[in-house]
């Protein structure tokens, strides 16, 4: 375990040996009896997208892991396309907890980061207390892949659909990264109700809306500081690492034909109530095969929640923890 250059405003961050690839992360020891959490950051994001997370864990006495997820940051792209499915990145996640010699944690995920908590708590249940998903569901196994089902019910101008093909989103997200994240990273600008209203072109959700069409995305998230660590990561990386991710939407769902859909640790989900991505509507039905579920809406955020509302995501991941799994 080696230190490297430490991500601003993240404690411990370390190079570590993972699934036979090099992973950075923050990593804070827990006090003693206290779990560890695991935080697994989305599209186009980083660990730093956690910093009031980490802060609020270590001082409440919590362990925390918080890695550069691959293609990402200082782990940065690793690997062929077919390396980023969701099996193998479950794989990167359990790496780093043998690395660390932690046999269980709680796992937080938001965005694409959700979507692998999810896979972790079904696949990994053997590593996994308990799970927390902001803004994205877990569902069932649909007859179609999720890339088709974009197609078929948003059209070939869906993101998930042009991203696709390599070098679109390539060419759409690092022609100005500057101007991308800050278009990409704003407070919601209209409510589901209004969005529902928007041109079909709109709803669509198509590529260039990351550019951040002013019709929906609202004011500015970040601070031009908070906003400069994201444009240089993604400067020096580019985009293919994280667009993998989605290149490998229809390997997922052939990988799971023959997976049980239920999920059987301790879940919390924490949806966003203004996020045109993963609406609220997206996570009905969740306890059929979530028996153990818990759910919060937070009022008046968008897609962004651990930085949009950072003292109520704390105050909800606390709460749930230490209610869930007291200290020993």
């Amino acid at each position: 375990m080696n230190q490297s250059t430490p991500s601003p405003a993240l404690p411990g961050w370390r190079r570590l040996q993972s699934n036979g690839i090099t992973m950075a992360a923050s990593v804070v020891a827990p006090a003693t009896g206290q779990p560890t959490v695991v935080l697994l950051h989305g599209f186009p994001e980083l660990a730093y997208s956690w910093r009031h997370q980490v802060a609020a864990l270590a001082a409440a006495g919590y362990g925390v892991v918080a890695p550069d997820l691959r293609g990402y940051g200082e782990t940065g792209p690793q690997g062929p396309v077919d390396a980023y499915r969701m099996q193998n990145l479950a794989l990167d996640v359990t790496g780093l907890l043998d690395t660390l010699g932690i046999a269980r944690a709680a796992v937080v995920g938001h965005d694409f980061g959700g979507a692998l908590a999810w896979t972790l708590a079904r696949d990994h249940a053997d590593r996994v207390l308990g799970v927390v998903s902001l803004n994205t569901p877990y569902t069932r196994r649909t007859e179609t892949d999720l890339v088709e089902t974009m197609r078929r019910t948003r059209g070939p101008t869906h993101y998930m659909v042009q991203y696709q093909e390599p070098g679109v989103g390539e060419a759409l997200l690092g022609k100005d990264v500057d101007a991308t994240l800050r278009g990409l990273m704003r407070r919601p600008g209209v409510t589901l109700a209004q969005f529902a209203q928007a041109p079909q072109a709109l709803q669509a959700l198509p590529a260039e809306l990351f550019k951040g069409d002013e019709q929906v995305m609202g004011a500015p998230l970040l601070g031009d500081e908070e906003l400069a660590v994201f444009v240089q990561a993604f400067e020096r990386t580019g985009f293919t690492g994280p667009l993998n991710w989605y290149r490998n939407l229809r390997r997922n769902w052939e990988d799971t034909a023959h997976t049980p859909d239920r999920i059987d640790v301790p879940a919390l989900m924490v949806c966003a109530e203004q996020d045109i991505f993963l609406p609220p509507s997206t996570t009905r039905g969740m306890e059929r095969i979530v028996p153990d579920l818990e759910r919060h809406t937070v009022a008046g955020c968008g897609h962004w929640t651990q930085q949009e509302k950072p003292e109520e995501v704390n105050a909800l991941l606390l709460e749930w923890l230490r209610r869930r799994f007291p200290a020993a």
